[in-house]
C-alpha cells in the first residue's frame, strides 16, 4: 500500500509554546492549542489565505491551504507602474515561475506586461514585473495569480506512524504523541545516567576505603606475586569487590597526594548528589514533565525565530 504523507513546516516557537501548554494541561482544547500554533510557517514567506485549511488540517490531518507569493505595487515615473514580487509560495522555483510568466505573455495569455526582470540580491528576493502605460496592476496582478504559480495549493496530510501503524492525526493527537516520547527518552535517558552514576560511586567508594587503609593496600599489593593475587588478597581481606580491587590496582601513584584525595571524595559527593536527582526525576512525574518543559525552553531560546508566512 502507497500511503503519502505531506506535512507543511511549522514555526519552532510556537509549536514549542503548544507544546509545553499540553504538557502542562494534556485536555486543552484544540482551540486553545491555535491561540499559539497560528498555522504552518513557511521558510519562504508569503500569505496563506483562509483558515479553513488550517482548521481542517489541524482537526482531522488532511486539510487543503492556499499559498500566495506577496506582491507590492510600485509606481516608477509619472505614468508606469510595476509589480515586485519579494516572497513566492513554498517550493516553487524562482526560474521557471519567470519563464512560465513570459510564456503566458508571449502566448497573450497575460496581457500588460512589457518586461519581466530578476533583481535577487543577497538582501532578498525582487521579480519586477514592468506593466505598460496605463494598465491596471491589480487585474493584471489577480492574472498572475490565477495563471501561475504566484498562487498555489498544498495538500496538508499529516500522516504518521503510531505505534506501528500508519493513521491521519490531528494537531493535538501528533503534539501529544512527540510529548509521550520524549517521556520515553528522558526517561530511558535519565535510568542510563543512574546505572553510569552507581557504576562510578561504587569505584569511588572502593578508592575512599583505599585511602582510609592505605598502609594494608599497599602491603597487600607488595606481598603478591601477580596483579591477579593482589586483586584476589584485596577482595578476601579488605571485602572490596572484584571490579573495586581491579581499580585499585590499576590506580596511579599521583592519586594518593593529599590534593588527589580530596578530588576523589569531592567527585563521590558531586556523583552521590547526582544519583539522587536522577532518582527525583525518575520518582516524580511532575518533575520529569517540568525537565522536559525546560530542556523545550532551551531549544526555544537557542532556535525560535520569528514567523514568516503571514
Amino acid at each position: 500500500v502507497g500511503m503519502a504523507t505531506n506535512i507543511p513546516p511549522h514555526n519552532l516557537g510556537e509549536i514549542l509554546e503548544a507544546a509545553i501548554l499540553l504538557i502542562g494541561n494534556p485536555n486543552a482544547s484544540l482551540q486553545k492549542v491555535m491561540e499559539k500554533v497560528l498555522g504552518p510557517d513557511f521558510p519562504t514567506g508569503g500569505f496563506l489565505l483562509g483558515r479553513q485549511g488550517i482548521l481542517d488540517a489541524y482537526t482531522r490531518g488532511r486539510g487543503h491551504l492556499k499559498l500566495r507569493a506577496r506582491a507590492a505595487i510600485e509606481r516608477v515615473g509619472k505614468d508606469k507602474e510595476q509589480i515586485v514580487v519579494t516572497e513566492i509560495p513554498y517550493q516553487v522555483n524562482k526560474a521557471k515561475l519567470q519563464e512560465h510568466a513570459a510564456a503566458l505573455v508571449n502566448e497573450k495569455k497575460i496581457e500588460g506586461i512589457s518586461d519581466i526582470r530578476d533583481e535577487s540580491d543577497r538582501d532578498g528576493m525582487r521579480i519586477i514585473f514592468e506593466l505598460k502605460r496605463g494598465e491596471q496592476p491589480e487585474v493584471i496582478l489577480n492574472n498572475l495569480y490565477k495563471h501561475t504559480q504566484m498562487q498555489v495549493g498544498f495538500g496538508v496530510i499529516l500522516l504518521a506512524i503510531v505505534n506501528g501503524q500508519p493513521r491521519e492525526v490531528g494537531l493535538v493527537e501528533a503534539l501529544k504523541l512527540f510529548i509521550d516520547h520524549r517521556i520515553d527518552v528522558v526517561r530511558r535517558r535519565t535510568d542510563y545516567l543512574l546505572r553510569k552514576a552507581r557504576e562510578r560511586e561504587h569505584i569511588l567508594i572502593g578508592f575512599r576505603k583505599a585511602l582510609e587503609h592505605l598502609d594494608q593496600v599497599i602491603r597487600l599489593i607488595r606481598a603478591s606475586k601477580s596483579p591477579a593475587d593482589a586483586r584476589d588478597a584485596l577482595v578476601a581481606k579488605l571485602e572490596f569487590t572484584a571490579r573495586q580491587a581491579q581499580a585499585i590496582i590499576e590506580m596511579q601513584l599521583q592519586r594518593l597526594t593529599g590534593l588527589e584525595r580530596q578530588k576523589i571524595v569531592d567527585e563521590l559527593a558531586e556523583i552521590q548528589q547526582k544519583i539522587k536527582e536522577y532518582l527525583e526525576i525518575l520518582g516524580s512525574d511532575k518533575i520529569l514533565r517540568s525537565l522536559i518543559v525546560k530542556e523545550l525552553r532551551e531549544v526555544q531560546k537557542d532556535y525560535a525565530d520569528e514567523r514568516r508566512t503571514e
